[in-house]
């Protein structure tokens, strides 16, 4: 199954989002936390809160705008991940999902206690259970919730509206009750400030509400209106309801009573609402709880998912069932785990502080990820809501303290549980993810912003060609204004560019001043160029350039001229040292901002011409590499097309294809993502165990090959890809690699050169 197909359907609205989130803030922080709160900061612990809700609504500012920037299930994961690199990413995927495995353990104990200890004062034979009946009804609960966010979302939407709108009617009538009987407030704050600051660590578990509806991003319809509508409304609303719950608790109930309490707000209501009120509030709390935990493993699934579809977790997890569309494998997964912390007996409240903990890692990651996108300002990032100017950098800024201070507050046990985690994820990274993870760090491009490019109005399309060596030139300048005529309509022309390189010792004008044989072959170079252009009927504009690095100033020459493709040849060796192409070859095909080509001519005849063979692929370049393909045939006077892929003879296709069909499949809906289905094409499927070498052996027939990268970015040491490579550096053939309009992001290292270079 392609990754295009793995993508989870939109379907959840404005309400379900809504109510997803504050399902989750609801159960934790009204039914469940109240005494543990009122224990440790007393009628005070309001402020922690009130605290912690306002350290939730700069993160919400933050992830809202990075989801209608990015809306991509995996919340801040994917945020953190696309900004900060794997690294990070690895660090808040598993942060993340052992967040929420706590947190939804937490709210199972807290649905057993309503459930025995609550409703066992009017049920008889839910009396007495103990500690254990506590722990079995909250293995049964998370159980039955895992199945039932494995069956689908809509259902689960559907539960959260019917729960969530009930519990507002409860709390609300909770409050005006409780508001009009007059409650009394004691000594405010009896155990001194610190203890506030540490609370909120402690009720930090309620917040993670508006992070579930990031997480599900991918499922929202209309993101860029319903995504922060639904999460401020979730960080603001319970907000409100925490405060005037423990204002309500704490001035009904002596703070002894209140935390001894395993049924805080149920035990608050019998004294203004009577045992009837009491009950209903029982009732509440076990929908609460019920709602908390569905909302956590669906949210803590999605994070998983999203993991898998990164390569920082084994593929093995992003599947998504054939009937019911979920990823039933992470979904499962977080429900052994969730089941497991429940039966070894981890306390409630170290759940709920390990599971605040996580998540302000998180969100101190969310706020540095939203200063480096809008400094680096990808193209894919392009978000409908951003934090106002006037809010702007201190909302991220002040996040980003305000979560490292509630750390540095929690309890030494807490933060050596995260810290492992944290650890765990780091360690993840070094020894799986790394290699394999898809996505790069923008804290480079953070660092050392580079300019959009401005178009210049004149509608050109134009295809930049550094030239070096005259037995190569005509080859190359041919096969760019191949590229350049299909493009007629918009005006094209190639710029031919010469760079002369100068070491640092030597300044440019001394050496232009002394290399006259040098700046006299770059002249004739350029010259030759200019009457090549004339005979293949192109427009050409050449530049001589001197300068330190041939690849920065290829690099600048793309950007002042707008370009939309560059073409280079290439030796056809690799190094596996510093550079992989070359020198000047990597840093162009690495970072260049728009189509890239490279070509290693092979035999003199044949050169972009006569039979052509394109790797027919299911990745993201192999199109640019069929267009390629078709230009070179449009501009020759007699050429063929033939488009290969090659098949494994295991017959494992879903839709029960012979591996023969399943490749005519590929061929035909690469043409089309080409835009070359109208052309006359041979489509060849060759079905072998060993896809390489049977590529390598099926090229010796034609005169040129087009391979389109297979990974994005200067990952590792691979420019476009092992494969490609391979194929460049062993075929006699002219091979031409090309890759499309993506740009890498520049290194951390590469950033802080060019900031001093400044």
């Amino acid at each position: 199954m392609s990754e295009t197909e793995q993508e989870l359907a939109r379907d959840l609205g404005f309400l379900e989002a809504y109510t997803i989130g504050l399902g989750t803030m609801i159960g934790a922080g009204i039914f469940v936390l109240p005494s543990i709160a009122a224990q440790q900061a007393g009628p005070a612990s309001m402020i922690s809160f009130f605290a912690g809700g306002l350290v939730s609504l700069l993160a919400a500012l933050s992830l809202s705008e990075l989801a209608t920037g990015m809306p991509k299930a995996g919340g801040s994961y994917y945020y953190v991940n696309r900004a900060l690199g794997p690294f990070f990413g690895s660090i808040v995927g598993w942060g993340m999902w052992a967040g929420l495995t706590f947190a939804s353990a937490f709210y199972m104990i807290g649905f057993g206690q309503y459930l025995l200890p609550g409703l066992g004062q009017y049920v008889g034979f839910l009396a007495g259970w103990g500690q254990v009946g506590i722990t079995i009804a909250a293995l049964v609960m998370a159980a039955l919730l895992t199945g039932v966010n494995y069956y689908g979302v809509k259902e689960t939407g559907a539960l959260q509206n019917v729960i969530v709108l009930s519990l507002v009617g409860l709390i609300l009538a909770f409050l005006g009750l409780g508001l009009f009987s007059g409650p009394t407030i004691g000594e405010f704050n009896p155990n001194g400030w610190p203890a506030v600051a540490a609370t909120i660590g402690t009720v930090y578990v309620s917040f993670i509400g508006f992070e579930v509806i990031a997480t599900s991003a991918e499922e929202i319809k209309n993101p860029s209106r319903n995504l922060p509508l639904a999460m401020i409304a979730a960080v603001v609303t319970p907000t409100l309801m925490y405060v005037g719950v423990m204002f309500v608790s704490t001035g009904t109930l002596s703070i002894e009573a209140l935390s001894a309490s395993q049924i805080p707000v149920a035990d608050v209501a019998t004294e203004f609402m009577g045992t009837i009120g009491a009950l209903v509030m029982i009732i509440g709390a076990v929908l609460a709880t019920v709602s908390s935990a569905n909302a956590s493993i669906l949210s803590a699934a999605r994070v998983n998912f999203a993991m898998g579809r990164d390569r920082i977790l084994v593929n093995w997890l992003n599947e998504v069932h054939s009937r019911f569309r979920t990823p039933y494998r992470a979904i499962t997964v977080t429900g052994v785990i969730t089941l497991v912390l429940i039966a070894v007996g981890v306390g409630i409240g170290t759940l709920a502080e390990v599971a605040s903990f996580m998540y302000l890692v998180t969100y101190a990651l969310v706020h540095v990820a939203v200063v480096v996108l809008r400094r680096a300002n990808p193209e894919a990032y392009d978000p409908s809501f951003k934090i106002p100017s006037l809010l702007y950098p201190i909302v991220p800024i002040l996040g980003f303290v305000a979560c490292l201070v509630i750390l540095v507050q929690m309890s030494l046990i807490v933060q050596a549980i995260g810290s492992v985690i944290v650890v765990f994820g780091v360690i993840w990274y070094l020894f799986y993810a790394r290699d394999r993870a898809l996505s790069e760090s923008l804290v480079g491009e953070a660092i050392a912003p580079e300019p959009a490019p401005v178009a210049n109005g004149e509608g050109r399309y134009r295809v930049v060609v550094p030239v070096a060596n005259p037995e190569t030139e005509r080859d190359l300048l041919r096969m760019a204004a191949a590229s350049a005529h299909a493009h007629e309509s918009d005006h094209a022309e190639v710029i031919a560019v010469n760079v002369i390189e100068v070491p640092r010792q030597t300044s440019l004008s001394q050496d232009l001043t002394f290399e006259e044989e040098r700046v006299e072959r770059q002249r004739e170079l350029l010259d030759s160029a200019r009457d090549i252009a004339t005979e293949l009927d192109i427009g050409l504009r050449t530049r001589a350039i001197v300068g330190r690095n041939a690849g920065s100033v290829i690099l600048d020459v793309i950007e002042e001229e707008s370009a939309d493709h560059v073409l280079l040849g290439w030796q056809g060796t690799r190094s596996r040292r510093e550079h992989v192409l070359g020198s000047t070859i990597d840093p162009v095909i690495g970072r260049a901002p728009c189509d890239a080509t490279l070509v290693k001519l092979g035999l003199e005849d044949g050169r972009g011409e006569g039979d052509i063979m394109v790797l027919a692929g299911e990745g993201p370049h192999a199109p640019v590499a069929a267009q390629r393909a078709a230009e070179f045939v449009a501009a020759a006077d007699e050429a063929s097309l033939t488009l290969l892929n090659v098949q494994s003879p295991e017959s494992d296709s879903d839709e029960g294809l012979s591996p023969t069909e399943r490749g005519e499949a590929v061929i035909s809906e690469l043409a089309e993502r080409a835009g070359i289905e109208y052309m006359s094409y041979d489509a060849k499927v060759s079905v072998a165990e060993n896809t390489e070498q049977a590529i390598i052996e099926a090229a010796q027939d034609y005169d040129t090959v087009c391979v389109g990268a297979t990974r994005a970015g200067t990952i590792s040491q691979a420019v476009f890809g092992s494969l490609p490579e391979k194929i460049g550096a062993e075929l006699a053939q002219t091979v031409v690699m090309a890759r499309g309009e993506e740009e890498s992001p520049m290194s951390i290292r590469e950033a802080l050169m060019r900031r001093l270079e400044v």
